[in-house]
């Protein structure tokens, strides 16, 4: 393992992101901190860390446990880090009510047809008049 890895390739080696690429766009957009700051690509990220990542709706916190400047598979990317029991518990509670949130609606099962779309039409009429 070696020492001292850029933050956007030891992101992609960890498998967080698919690219070094949208690595180093999450790094711009401010979705990446180390120790609570703000952090650019070129940070070299070492063991001890604290880093914070924002990916979608998912927040990860996690602790860098080793460096690698190498993609390999998913097992090993695991190894060099390990995410917080917070934040893991608080990414399940997110999920959770975000399934509950759309537990009620049900998608249709095909689109309209011409007499379904001019019941729409009319329903729309009668609303605006």
């Amino acid at each position: 393992m070696a020492e001292g890895v850029r933050l956007d390739k030891w992101l992609w080696a960890a498998r967080f992101f698919k690219t070094r690429a949208l690595a180093r766009a999450a790094i711009d957009g401010g979705h990446v901190h180390i120790n609570g700051h703000r952090a650019k690509p070129s940070k070299a990220v070492e063991a001890g860390m604290s880093l914070s990542i924002s990916k979608g709706q998912s927040v990860f916190e996690i602790l860098v446990d080793g460096t690698s400047a190498q993609r390999r598979g998913a097992p090993e990317a695991q190894l060099l880090y390990t995410e917080t029991e917070a934040s893991q518990a608080k990414r399940k509670e997110q999920a959770l009510r975000r399934a509950a949130m759309s537990a009620g609606i049900m998608a249709p099962s095909s689109r309209p047809n011409k007499k379904d779309r001019r019941e729409i039409h009319r329903f729309q009429r009668q609303e605006e008049s």
